[in-house]
């Protein structure tokens, strides 16, 4: 892979990597951190944002299931095309687990966990899994994660996937008594994992923290700053691609 600067920014010359957004705030946030034109691609159901360094950004939908669909569309695109992604990336801003996600850090999933993916039993929560089928952990590359934290200063670990945010102090507690290594709660990352693994393409997940995982106190959110730690994990980014072996899963 060569790298290009370009005004201060990174881009990318060869390797193709898809990074899926919940929402287009989240989406430019990622484009600001690459140099040159930002192309629209449009596909059926999707548009693709392309940057000058071959990084496509979808803003696929809020939720596992939009997301997964969103993301298997291009994926599909893509392999159709002849030119697959040999990456994808789940990116946005979540919730932290205090103290261990503080707002305005950033997360690197390790571990992509279905939350809530499973049946309530008198017992308590069992994952599908333990049901007998399906899946509820993805799990990134982890030389990838170990030189992605070490080059953004940031924290490794268990982002939680769920259908429905967390909106008290004791769904927090269950949560982290569930998973006691989770740093980080959003919406869209097994989705998207989900949809890389049906094509064999590694994963990874990328959060900035704007809000507590708890109560919904709309006042203490800090998105603008999320947002803005986003764009600067980015721009680290494309110099950990250029040393990373995408043969080491």
């Amino acid at each position: 892979m060569v790298l290009q600067a370009q005004e201060g920014r990174l881009t990318t010359s060869s390797v193709r990597v898809l990074v899926a957004t919940a929402v287009p705030a989240e989406r430019d946030a990622v484009a600001r951190a690459f140099a040159g034109p930002v192309d629209e691609v449009r596909l059926p159901g999707v548009s693709l944002h392309r940057t000058a360094g071959r990084y496509d950004l979808l803003a696929a939908g809020v939720g596992p299931a939009l997301a997964a669909a969103s993301t298997a569309t291009a994926l599909t695109a893509a392999a159709l095309a002849g030119a697959p992604y040999g990456l994808v990336v789940s990116a946005g801003i979540a919730g932290g687990f205090p103290p261990d996600a503080p707002v305005g850090s950033l997360v690197v999933a390790d571990e992509i966990t279905a939350a809530d993916l499973g049946a309530e039993t008198a017992e308590g929560f069992l994952p599908v899994t333990e049901l007998g089928f399906g899946t509820v952990t993805h799990r990134p590359p982890p030389a990838l994660v170990r030189d992605l934290t070490a080059a953004l200063d940031a924290r490794a670990g268990v982002v939680l996937t769920v259908s429905t945010v967390t909106g008290s102090a004791e769904r927090a507690a269950l949560l982290r008594a569930r998973h006691p290594r989770a740093l980080a709660e959003a919406m869209e990352g097994f989705g998207v994992a989900e949809a890389a693994a049906a094509h064999g393409t590694p994963v990874l997940e990328i959060r900035a923290v704007s809000n507590p995982v708890g109560p919904r106190d709309r006042a203490a959110w800090r998105i603008g700053d999320a947002l803005a730690a986003l764009t600067e994990g980015f721009a680290g980014l494309a110099p950990v691609l250029e040393k990373w072996n995408p043969h080491d899963r």
